[in-house]
Parts: C-alpha cells; sequence; structure tokens
C-alpha cells in the first residue's frame, strides 16, 4: 500500500478484552457520525461560522456526548480538538496528529475499542484552489470491534477540495488510494467509509463511483433517499439543511461479508442538533448520520484476533463462501521460537497457507467425523513488535496439535456450538504476526 503511515497497536490486555471464545451476540445495531467540525485557525479560515471556534467547539463536543453517536469521523479537527475532546464522553478516541500544518484533521470518537489504527498520507495534492497540500491530508483506518468476533473496517478521509483540473485530478488519485486500500486490507471483510469527499456525483472527474463500482460499496444516501437512483443533476443543501433530498460532499458508503450481513437502515442531515443557543451553525458543513443493523453471518463467522498489527493481510473468507459446509481433513503448522506458519487443507483438497517456511513441520490428519473445535493461541514481543509465538489446536476428539514456543500472554479461541475452524485471517511476513479463526457449521 502507498503513503506513509503510523500503526498503533493495543495493548496485550486490550486484546485480551477482544477475543472471546463465541460470539456474544449474533445481531445488534449502531449508528454512524460524518462531520466536518472547522476546525481550521481563524487566519486560515473562518469557515462563515458565526462565533469563536473555540466555544463552537466545546459545543461540538458536548453534543456528541448528548447524542451519542456510537462511530463518529469527524474532518479538519486540527487547532480546537482539545475543546471537542474537553467535553465529550466517548470511552474511545484516537489521538491528535496535531494541528495545522502538522495533522491530517482527521480522528474518530467511538463507543467501541478497535485495533489496527492507521493514519495514511495522500500520494497526491492540489492547490490550485485551495491549500491541500499545507497539511498531510488523507485517511485513517481502524478495524473496529463491534462484538465479540464482529469486526467491521472503518475508513475515515477528507479528500482534496476545490473544482480546478488539478484539483479533480488529486481528488480522484485521493479516492483511488483508498479504493486500492480496501482491495489491499480489507479483502473479505464488512467496510465503512465516510467522511468530507469533496466530491459530487455530477462531476464525473472526481471518481466517487470508485467506491461501487471498484469495491462493491453502497452510498447510503443513494440507497435511502434517492432510491438507488445516482443524481445527474446537482442540487445545493442550505445549512442547516431542512431536506435529506440535497447532496453533499460528506457522504457515508457500506458493505457487509459472508462474516456480517450488514443494512442501512436510517439517513439523515443532523444540521438542526449542532446549533449555536442563537441558532447559529457550528460548522459550514451539514452532518451526516446513518442507522446501521447488523447480524453474523449464516455460514461463516470469526474470532477475535491475537498478536500485532504487522505484515501483509490475508483472509481465506473469500474461498470459503465459495464452499458449502467446509471441513478440515488436514492441519499443518511451522514453528520454533515462533509460529512461523499456519496452514490446513480442507476435504476438498482445498489448501491454505499463511506465514513462511522456517521452523519445524507438524502435521495432523483428522478423521472423518473430528472437527477442529478450538485453538489457543501465545504472543510476545520481536524486535519491538507483538507476533504470535505459539499455537495449539485442540480437535473435538480431544487430540491436539501445537507448533512454536508458548509464552505466559495466550488467549483460546472456541467454536461456537455445532460451528468449527475452518480457516484464517490476520497478517503475516516470515512468520504470523496476527491471526484470528474462521468458524463455519458442521
Amino acid at each position: 500500500m502507498k503513503g506513509q503511515f503510523i500503526k498503533l497497536a493495543l495493548s496485550a490486555g486490550t486484546l485480551a478484552a477482544l477475543a472471546g471464545s463465541a460470539l456474544a451476540a449474533t445481531n445488534g445495531e449502531f449508528n454512524v457520525l460524518s462531520m466536518n467540525v472547522a476546525g481550521l485557525p481563524e487566519f486560515l479560515n473562518g469557515n462563515e461560522v458565526p462565533g469563536d471556534k473555540t466555544t463552537n467547539s466545546g459545543l461540538i463536543g458536548t453534543k456528541f456526548a448528548q447524542y451519542d453517536y456510537d462511530i463518529i469521523h469527524v474532518q479538519e479537527d486540527f487547532n480546537y480538538h482539545a475543546y471537542i475532546y474537553d467535553t465529550d464522553t466517548h470511552p474511545y478516541r484516537t489521538a491528535t496528529s496535531g494541528g495545522v500544518p502538522f495533522g491530517s484533521g482527521l480522528n474518530t470518537i467511538s463507543n467501541f475499542d478497535w485495533i489496527d489504527f492507521q493514519r495514511v498520507k495522500w500520494d497526491t495534492c492540489s492547490d490550485a484552489s485551495e491549500s491541500d497540500c499545507l497539511t498531510p491530508k488523507g485517511y485513517t483506518f481502524m478495524r473496529v470491534a463491534i462484538d465479540d468476533g464482529v469486526y467491521i473496517d472503518f475508513y475515515n478521509l477528507h479528500a482534496d477540495a476545490g473544482t480546478e483540473d488539478e484539483d479533480e485530478t488529486a481528488r480522484a488519485a485521493n479516492l483511488q488510494q483508498v479504493a486500492d486500500a480496501i482491495d489491499t486490507i480489507s479483502i473479505g471483510n464488512a467496510v465503512l467509509v465516510y467522511g468530507d469527499t469533496n466530491s459530487r456525483y455530477t462531476r464525473p472527474a472526481d471518481g466517487i463511483t470508485v467506491f461501487s463500482d471498484q469495491n462493491g460499496l453502497t452510498d447510503t444516501w443513494v440507497e435511502l433517499e434517492r432510491g438507488g437512483t445516482i443524481p445527474d443533476t446537482e442540487t445545493l443543501c442550505d445549512n442547516p439543511s431542512t431536506t435529506n433530498t440535497c447532496e453533499t460532499v460528506d457522504k457515508i458508503f457500506y458493505r457487509g461479508s459472508p462474516l456480517l450481513d450488514l443494512t442501512a437502515t436510517y439517513w439523515n442531515y443532523e444540521s438542526s442538533k449542532f446549533l449555536q443557543s442563537n441558532g447559529s451553525i457550528l460548522s459550514d458543513h451539514n452532518p451526516i448520520t446513518v442507522n446501521f443493523t447488523w447480524s453474523a453471518g449464516s455460514s461463516l463467522r470469526q474470532s477475535g484476533f491475537w498478536g500485532g498489527p504487522h505484515g501483509t493481510w490475508f483472509s481465506d473468507v473469500t474461498t470459503l463462501a465459495s464452499k458449502t459446509s467446509p471441513k478440515v481433513s488436514t492441519l499443518n503448522f511451522r514453528g520454533a521460537d515462533r509460529l512461523d506458519s499456519v496452514g490446513l487443507t480442507l476435504s476438498d483438497g482445498t489448501t491454505f497457507t499463511h506465514g513462511g517456511d522456517g521452523g519445524d513441520a507438524v502435521t495432523l490428519s483428522l478423521n472423518s467425523d473430528e472437527y477442529w473445535t478450538s485453538a489457543q493461541l501465545c504472543q510476545g514481543q520481536k524486535n519491538d513488535q507483538t507476533r504470535n509465538f505459539y499455537i495449539l489446536a485442540t480437535t473435538s476428539a480431544g487430540r491436539t496439535l501445537a507448533a512454536g514456543t508458548s509464552t505466559s500472554d495466550c488467549a483460546t479461541f472456541t467454536a461456537p456450538d455445532g460451528w468449527a475452524i475452518v480457516g484464517f485471517l490476520g497478517q503475516d511476513g516470515d512468520e504470523v504476526d496476527q491471526l484470528a479463526f474462521v468458524y463455519a457449521p458442521q
């Protein structure tokens, strides 16, 4: 993946809290909010918003807490960031990357924890109309834990502004960069992309359809407010907006996966909830919200993750989704000081292998009525990075297979009743950095 990025790993204790032995729930609901909070310094951009930006930012944070949206993406959260956080009460919040010119202005406030956080700078920017190259604008990525074994990949973005040819070229490149990242690090996963796209459907050069064309994402506004019809005539919104039929550059896209069914059920401009006491706006953007319902997959589910966010993403989900009742016939691991690789062969001959070729190889052949039902993973530090050091697989017959070296930091993942482990997802290189398991009914 191109671009500069920072990866933040959660502590072992936090990961342990996310690692469940079975799903705590099979369905639920949550809502999201996207808001450009107009946090550029006053001398750079007043945003045509009345009042003092410090006071307005504190009020924005108060309203975030009052309405308690589950996962809030903010953009232009630059020099007044501390005032928003001071009055907000959400338990999980990204650390700011700084004010102008150091930070991206992208932050997330959430009722759910996450793993694998990244900040990524745009490869292309343009100053043709705006000072988009002044700050390291780009996107963020996080894998949000909605419940035990229920993850959604969230992207927050702020694309290049302006309508000059150079701006549209840069903006299309920005959106393409996110689309390519989805194809790399979100294979097999449910995805939400939202933020300030600075794009309209009536400007084809913006390339806003890349998320539907390349990634299979749905625009919630097009789906819920326009009956699936993409607009061919530009409509501008008042602020605060009194209708949901007009189009803004702030958008929310989503898709489900074989692991998780996602449905958007409600869409709204939240403008009337974000006003000053005198009725004036708090931002030059209309904030937008969407409600979602989710349900765990009927044929595939996953465990929690163990290990660290390093290496290359892999997932067996897409291949497994094409199979009916996949069953493991052979387990194949490699390990010595650490866990070098994990692999298995299905009864139809399909083989999955992840990691490197170091360590000692061990194999276990399962009987026709035997299933892989649980796995213990142990993690540790290697070159200041968290990796998986050990795996212990246990079958329905009580037989085991182990590889690597055990540590004191371990978790056990057990398939739900009537299900078994049939595949993997995670991140690898020469060894297994991060690992989760795919379950299927047996």
